[in-house]
C-alpha cells in the first residue's frame, strides 16, 4: 500500500524541514495557531522556487469561522489566481453557510476558478451539520479531497490512543466515498497512531503539522518579555519526526 503524507507548515523554515523529512505534499499556511491562514505571495513564491514538492496553500483570509463576507470572498478568489500563477499544485478551502451547510455556490465558483489545480476542502467540514450530505455535495462539485478529524477536535493523541467517535466516522465516510473523493484524516495524527488509523479507516492519505517550538537564537532578551514564549521561540518541525511518521506506516 502506498501512503501519502501531507505536512502543514507555517513558514519557509518549517516547509524546508518537512521537505527534508520526506513529506509528499505541503499544506502551506501562515498562523497555524489559528488553524492556518493564507500565506503571503512572497512566501508561496519562495517555497515554489525552492522545493520540488506539491504545494497546496490554504485559502483562508482570516482565522475564526468559515462564514465569509463578499469582500473576503473576493480576497480568496484573488489569492487562488496568484496560486495558479505561481505554479502550485492545489489549494485548500472551506466555506459554510449560516445553517452549517456547505456554501455550494461559492465553493463551486472557487473550484472552477482553481482548475486545473486540485482542491481540498479543509476542516470546515468538521463544523458542518451533516457530514454525509456534505460528502455528496463536495463530490458533486468536483472537490478532490476532504481533510477531516471526524467532526471531533482531534482524531487521537500521541499515546497511541485514537478518538473512537472520530475514527468510526472517518471510516464510514471513506466507505461512502468509495474512491469518488479522498478522505484524509488530520489533527492529532502522530507516529504512535497513524498505523492504527490506516487500519481502522482504510485511508491512504494523512495530514499532520508535527508542530514544535525552537528556542530563539536571540542573545538579547528584553526583561519585560523574558517570559514571553511568543517573543523568544519559533515554530519548528523536525525532519526526523516526518520520517518517523512515514516509517510508522511500514
Amino acid at each position: 500500500m502506498k501512503y501519502l503524507i501531507e505536512i502543514a507548515t507555517s513558514d519557509f523554515l518549517t516547509t524546508k524541514s518537512a521537505v527534508e523529512g520526506g513529506a509528499d505534499r505541503i499544506e502551506l499556511c501562515a498562523n497555524l495557531a489559528e488553524g492556518g491562514t493564507t500565506p503571503s505571495y512572497a512566501h508561496i513564491k519562495k517555497c515554489r522556487e525552492a522545493f520540488d514538492i506539491a504545494l497546496f496553500p490554504i485559502i483562508r483570509p482570516r482565522g475564526g469561522d468559515f462564514l465569509y463576507t463578499k469582500d473576503e470572498f473576493e480576497i480568496m478568489k484573488n489569492d487562488i489566481k496568484l496560486c495558479k500563477e505561481l505554479g502550485c499544485e492545489g489549494i485548500v478551502i472551506g466555506l459554510l453557510n449560516m445553517d452549517g451547510t456547505i456554501d455550494m455556490t461559492r465553493t463551486s465558483e472557487l473550484i472552477e476558478l482553481a482548475y486545473p489545480l486540485e482542491v481540498t476542502f479543509h476542516r470546515a467540514f468538521d463544523r458542518c451539520k451533516d457530514p454525509f450530505v456534505a460528502l455528496e455535495e463536495l463530490i458533486e462539485i468536483g472537490c478532490q479531497r476532504i481533510l477531516t478529524s471526524g467532526q471531533q477536535p482531534s482524531v487521537g493523541s500521541q499515546e497511541s490512543v485514537v478518538n473512537s467517535k472520530a475514527v468510526d466516522l472517518i471510516a464510514e465516510l471513506n466507505k461512502k466515498a468509495d474512491d469518488r473523493i479522498i478522505i484524509m484524516p488530520g489533527s492529532g495524527v502522530r507516529k504512535d497512531n497513524i498505523k492504527m488509523l490506516a487500519e481502522k479507516t482504510g485511508c491512504i492519505e494523512f495530514h499532520s503539522s508535527l508542530r514544535g517550538k525552537a528556542k530563539s537564537r536571540m542573545q538579547f532578551i528584553h526583561h519585560s518579555f523574558a517570559n514571553s514564549e511568543e517573543s523568544y521561540s519559533n515554530n519548528e518541525i523536525s525532519p526526523d519526526e516526518v520520517r518517523a511518521l512515514r516509517n510508522a506506516l511500514l
